[in-house]
């Protein structure tokens, strides 16, 4: 079998912590972007769950 038809491996978790010495520039590129985005969202939903609370919290002020 030559070396381009051999199966690869599975990508390594993405699970921060993860080894990621078997990736390659490009998939730490793409992990990196992933990351970003997630980052990115969890942002946004904080935001809004602190909006939130602040919204409440002005309700129940006197």
């Amino acid at each position: 079998m030559m070396e381009e038809e051999r199966p690869r491996p599975a990508p390594a978790s993405l699970e921060p912590g993860a080894d990621l010495s078997r990736l390659s520039e490009a998939e730490i590129i793409e992990r990196i972007a992933l990351y970003t985005a997630e980052i990115a969202r969890l942002e946004s939903t904080l935001a809004a769950k602190r909006a939130s609370r602040d919204a409440a919290a002005s309700v129940f002020k006197f």
